[in-house]
C-alpha cells in the first residue's frame, strides 16, 4: 500500500493518556490513538474526520459526541481510535460546505452529494485492516452503527459490534434519520 508510520509518542489528553502514532496514506494522513496496554481484543472505533463537528462542535451532526465518547471508552477499556482523514464521507472540506449550503436549500445529506456528483458515501477503509495488522490485531469489537464499517474491514475478525447511540438535537434528527432510513445505520 506504500504506507509511510510515524514513531509512537505520548498523548496526554482530557480523555486519558495515550499513544499516538500516524500513518500516510497518500496525501492523508491518518492518526490512531491507542491506550498504553492494548486488550487482548481491543475496542476499536474507526471515525472519519469531521472538523465542522469534532473541532468547532456542529450541531449538524452527531459526529464530535461519538468521538468524545469513543476517546473515554478507548481509554477505560484499553481500545484505540482510529481517525481517518476523510471529511464530509471522504468528498474533501470544500465540498463538504458546498453539501451543506444545498442542505440550507432542503437537500438531504444524500441528495446533496449526489447534487455534487458523489455517492451518498465516498469512505474507503483498506487502511483500517492494514493498521490492525500493524498493531497485530487479529479480532476486535468495532464501535460502530454503519453497517459499511463492519462489512468492510477484511481479515479482521470482529467478535462485537457495539452501538453508539448519541442523543439527538434540533438540528442534526433529519440527519440521523436519513443514516437510519436510506443509508441502514443502526440507530
Amino acid at each position: 500500500m506504500g504506507i509511510k508510520i510515524s514513531e509512537v509518542a505520548n498523548l496526554p489528553s482530557r480523555f486519558g493518556n495515550f499513544k499516538v502514532k500516524a500513518f500516510k496514506e497518500g496525501n492523508k494522513e491518518h492518526l490512531v490513538i491507542y491506550a498504553k496496554e492494548l486488550d487482548t481484543i481491543p475496542m476499536v472505533r474507526v471515525h472519519s474526520e469531521c472538523l465542522t463537528g469534532d473541532a468547532i462542535g456542529s450541531l449538524k451532526c452527531d459526529c464530535r459526541d461519538q468521538l468524545e465518547y469513543a476517546l473515554e471508552l478507548a481509554y477505560k477499556t484499553d481500545g484505540m481510535v482510529i481517525y481517518l482523514r476523510q471529511e464530509g464521507r471522504n468528498i474533501g472540506l470544500l465540498n463538504k460546505i458546498n453539501a451543506y449550503a444545498l442542505q440550507d436549500k432542503g437537500f438531504n445529506t444524500i441528495e446533496a452529494n449526489h447534487q455534487l456528483g458523489f455517492e451518498a458515501d465516498e469512505r474507503t477503509y483498506e487502511v483500517v485492516t492494514f493498521i490492525l495488522h500493524h498493531f497485530n490485531i487479529h479480532k476486535i469489537k468495532l464501535l460502530t452503527n454503519n453497517p459499511d464499517k463492519v462489512n468492510a474491514i477484511d481479515d479482521i475478525e470482529i467478535v462485537e459490534r457495539i452501538p453508539i447511540i448519541m442523543e439527538s438535537n434540533e438540528y442534526n434528527k433529519s440527519y440521523l434519520n436519513i443514516k437510519k432510513e436510506k443509508m441502514g445505520h443502526l440507530l
